[in-house]
């Protein structure tokens, strides 16, 4: 019924129906479909596994009415693999939709959201209107008076308390350009108390990468899995929370790559492996060091490697086998000797080898460390830079990378410049405002230098003592702009904070958990503004593997609801700085009934004249357009164009990897093809080749950082490690008068970071062949950390009273993210707390259901296939409590929230350990949230959120909330 295609309108070339449909019957039931499929990750045809026959086009009803039918090419809006959709429109109705079978990343497969992202287009549980609070209700009003209302209070609170009193949340679901226009408005609000998901599910990957080896992001690509000849799934569910990803595992699988899992839970990943071994939750540090050890001992690290790519390896090697041997690993893991050595020798014999993970590594209170000791791993065996090899870090939104690459960050302005004087003064240029009085929106110079509160914890900036805070005021307003107060930890507190608000501002499609949280909260004070969804706009977003796709605008924006852009700009008009904020934009109005916004072709353009350091500059919407509309061109396994000519505008593909993925250096016209995979010195930099980043300086201790000889990317001219390019090294190279004279005048005085001619980045790539951002070695050892080598901590909530004393937490520090965060205080006073709360309580991710769930279970289709809120509970320990499959339970945390949820008894999980799923909201501690929600607009499933009973936590880097490991107890309802 989804997936049908339209007789008329346009048609796209199809990879896969090359004039085969007679060859077999035409015809298929269910039992041969299924069989045929083997795992259910797509509903799309797979091309080794379906009849030719189920590739024909598909014969559509009579359609009613007379007008025009379109096709527009979008992009699913649910997890980070970027899937491609033909969305077939007729009359401005969205009637139709296919998966895209040219797409080189889904293959024409989806997941069951994906198949149902159509429900969109009818939006029957969608916010419709502005409402606002009042007397405990939810009460329509205009958006004139929601602009005027919202507006007067938070210019209020900026008066009385400052800038630094509102708390601004973005979205992971904004496109690109809507993510960089949100840190830009912030910017000239006056604060940088912004955040958005990327906190709570990757911050700890981005801090951990980059500062190994130059970049926080996915090294490889799902499709590069083609070329694994090992692959080790280590926090990550990717059959629930990518499932389409799984059709280039399993490709990879096909071809004699070993698959292994390694969880706490027996998932359905696990279930695809050929290899399972279940961990203890909270143990990922030792389990790597444990894999480290092996290799180390046996001589399987790649020496050579090691010597020419990588700084502090030996006192790795030095500690790890002083510190964890199998007992160790095995006392803390709960995996014996033999299990760990097999994966370790599955790994170093299978090269090139890869590891993947998601949140399964990050949300702890080590995730940092846990994410560096992967790193380690995959340098010590010499996969990275490697096709087969990396890092695949599975991110979680659909433009979770995109919003963390150029949006609201509170410790960085787009493409990860930071917030220093010199990261300010080249985003003024390039937004052509003066800097002076960018800084004057700020409280002080030191407030705009300061790095903000995270979204993790902007509760605590409510209830925690002013004294306390290293702002001058506590947070008075917080502004929920795309994102789901139950995704964040520790709702019992947050409730609380809710209590204490001036103000709460919820700017979504859907009314979200926090119209239900508000209202129950407080009887006003609480406005909801509709947003329109990725689907009725147009722009960018960023897949996991760092490649830029286009989606075109498939319908208007619904009922009243207005795109993020345009509410941006009304707001910026209200606030008095519109002029600024769209100095360099094309403002347009699309739609007669709708507000008037920036075109996302024109705020994209300043993204490439601006976002250097990571390649953001070479991906113009032209050349974007021009891949999205012939998918068909790209590899399935390398991504390349083989040949290709895009006949709308005469753009040669040739050689472009699909979606130009980051680093596409240089302007466009540069056409650098993009880089598939990161630090590969097998290529020419101008063919997507690189090295490791030298960001970290020249030398340290008197050992030098940077690469050796011989070292270097392919065709390079300097064949040895070097710094990172400025007009200085350009002189003394003699390269510079390779600079036109315009280029000269922008680049003197400037690096290849802040050229924004991209003179620099020319003449280094093109005509000689080297990096731009230098050649250095990756760190094994990040000095800057607290732990400068991974370092195993037990969890604040840990079950091992033996193991807390062996291996404690962090030090509590006074002031972090300008608030005071607890560890050893934490962990001390519940030290002996397992005797009270026995079972370890992790959470994860469905298939069926996307983030805090509220647009998912808004989704009758998806809402049909996962109707309750359960915990995944081991027979021993139902049993203990009394408990038998279907009953409803009580799980309450040391917190003393208790849930009330389904018992799901199962082998899945581990006496000792139960697992709930996080994409749940709407009801309260056993109480049902209906009447809290605007009538008409709740979700179709309701339940517990998980984090309502979730403990403090947080990592010693970049505040990620612990969700993977805390305590709790079970009892029966």
């Amino acid at each position: 019924m989804l997936i049908k295609k339209s007789t008329t309108g346009v048609q796209r070339p199809n990879r896969l129906s090359r004039s085969v449909a007679g060859f077999l019957g035409n015809t298929m039931d269910r039992r041969t479909f299924l069989k045929r499929s083997g795992i259910a990750v797509g509903a799309g045809a797979f091309a080794s596994q379906l009849p030719f026959s189920m590739m024909d086009k598909a014969q559509a009803a009579k359609s009613e009415g007379t007008g025009p039918v379109e096709v527009r090419r979008t992009v699913c809006t649910h997890c980070s693999v970027g899937c491609a959709i033909d969305a077939v429109v007729k009359n401005g109705v969205w009637i139709r939709q296919e998966p895209v079978f040219d797409s080189p990343i889904n293959l024409g497969a989806h997941c069951a959201k994906g198949a149902s992202v159509r429900e969109h287009g009818h939006g029957e549980h969608r916010l419709r209107y502005p409402m606002k609070l009042a007397g405990g209700k939810w009460q329509r009003i205009s958006w004139e008076q929601a602009i005027n209302e919202v507006g007067d209070k938070l210019l209020a609170i900026r008066k009385e308390s400052g800038p630094d009193a509102v708390f601004w949340i973005g979205s992971s679901k904004h496109s690109n350009e809507q993510a960089y226009l949100l840190r830009k408005f912030v910017s000239m609000w006056g604060t940088n108390n912004c955040d958005h998901q990327a906190r709570i599910c990757h911050s700890t990957t981005v801090a951990g990468v980059a500062n190994t080896w130059g970049y926080g992001a996915m090294t490889n690509s799902y499709n590069d899995e083609q070329f694994s000849k090992c692959i080790l799934f280590f926090g990550s569910n990717a059959a629930e929370a990518h499932p389409v990803s799984m059709l280039h595992t399993l490709h990879a699988k096909e071809n004699g790559a070993k698959v292994i899992v390694v969880d706490p839970r027996f998932t359905r990943t696990a279930a695809k492996a050929d290899y399972y071994f279940r961990t203890r939750s909270g143990s990922d540090v030792a389990f790597l060091m444990g894999l480290l050890y092996h290799i180390f001992k046996n001589g399987w690290e790649d020496k050579e490697y090691i010597r020419q790519r990588v700084y502090g390896m030996d006192k790795v090697k030095e500690e790890v086998l002083a510190k964890w041997t199998p007992d160790k690993v095995e006392d803390v893991t709960g995996l014996d000797e033999k299990s760990v050595y097999t994966i370790a020798k599955l790994m170093a014999e299978n090269r090139p080898s890869t590891i993947v993970w998601a949140m399964g590594q990050t949300q702890h209170t080590t995730g940092n460390a846990i994410v560096r000791a992967s790193c380690i791993l995959q340098l010590a065996l010499g996969n990275v830079g490697v096709s087969g090899g990396g890092c695949n870090i599975y991110r979680g939104h659909d433009n979770v990378q995109g919003a963390t690459d150029v949006g609201p960050n509170p410790d960085s302005l787009p493409g990860y410049y930071g917030i220093a004087p010199g990261s300010w003064k080249h985003w003024a240029r390039v937004w052509g405002v003066d800097y002076e009085w960018l800084k004057g929106r700020f409280a002080s110079e030191a407030m705009m230098t300061k790095p903000g509160i995270t979204v993790s914890r902007w509760f605590d900036a409510v209830l925690e003592k002013n004294e306390n805070i290293d702002q001058d005021p506590n947070l008075r307003a917080v502004v929920y702009w795309g994102h789901a107060p139950n995704s964040q930890s520790r709702g019992k507190d947050m409730l609380e904070a809710m209590k204490k608000m001036d103000l709460i501002v919820v700017i979504d499609p859907y009314p979200s958990a926090t119209a239900a949280m508000a209202a129950l909260a407080r009887t006003d004070g609480a406005y909801l503004l509709p947003a329109a969804t990725q689907f009725e706009t147009s722009g960018s977003c960023t897949a996991s593997n760092r490649s830029l796709q286009w989606r075109e605008r498939v319908i208007k924006p619904l009922f009243e609801s207005q795109t993020d852009q345009a509410i941006m700009y009304a707001f910026a008009k209200k606030f008095g700085f519109e002029k600024e904020f769209a100095k360099n934009l094309k403002i347009v109005k699309p739609d007669p009934d709708k507000f008037e916004e920036p075109e996302p072709e024109s705020v994209l353009r300043e993204i490439n004249r601006g976002t250097w350091t990571i390649g953001y500059t070479g991906q113009s919407p032209e050349r974007l357009k021009a891949h999205m509309r012939n998918m068909h061109v790209f590899d399935v396994k390398t991504l390349r164009a083989k040949g290709g000519v895009d006949k709308e505008t005469g753009y040669v593909l040739d050689g472009d990897y699909f979606g130009l993925p980051w680093p596409c250096y240089g302007t466009p016209e540069l056409k650098h093809p993009g880089t598939p995979n990161l630090y590969d010195t097998s290529k020419h930099v101008m063919d997507g080749g690189g090295n490791f980043r030298a960001n970290f300086g020249v030398e340290r201790d008197g050992v030098s950082l940077l690469a050796e000889d011989g070292s270097h990317s392919k065709g390079a001219d300097i064949t040895t490690g070097y710094p990172e390019f400025d007009h200085v090294l350009l002189k003394k190279l003699g390269w510079w008068d390779e600079l036109t004279e315009e280029e000269k005048k922008e680049a003197e005085g400037k690096n290849w970071k802040t050229d924004l001619s991209g003179g620099i980045i020319r003449v280094v790539m093109k005509n000689h062949g080297c990096h731009p951002f230098g050649n250095a070695k990756a760190r094994a050892v990040v000095w800057n950390f607290p732990d400068p080598i991974p370092q195993h901590r037990e969890p604040l909530y840990s079950p091992r009273p033996d193991l807390v004393e062996k291996y404690p937490t962090h030090e509590d520090r006074k002031v972090f993210w300008r608030l005071p965060t607890l560890f050893k205080t934490i962990q001390m006073a519940n030290k002996e707390i397992s005797k009270e709360y026995p079972l370890i309580m992790t959470s994860g991710r469905l298939v069926e259901y996307e983030g805090g769930g509220d647009e998912t279970r808004s989704n009758p289709w998806l809402a049909e296939l996962q109707q309750d809120m359960f915990v995944e509970v081991n027979p021993k320990d139902a049993n203990n409590a009394g408990v038998r499959n279907g009953e409803y339970v009580w799980v309450e945390s040391p917190t003393k929230a208790r849930i009330k949820v389904k018992a799901l008894v199962t082998e899945r999980v581990a006496p000792g350990t139960v697992f709930l799923p996080f994409h749940f909201a709407g009801w309260w501690m056993g109480q049902d949230l209906l009447d809290k929600y605007p009538q008409g607009a709740a979700p179709i499933v309701r339940g517990e959120a998980v984090n309502t009973a979730t403990t403090y936590g947080y990592d010693a880097v970049t505040m990620m909330q612990e969700t993977k490991t805390t305590l709790c107890r079970l009892s029966k309802a």
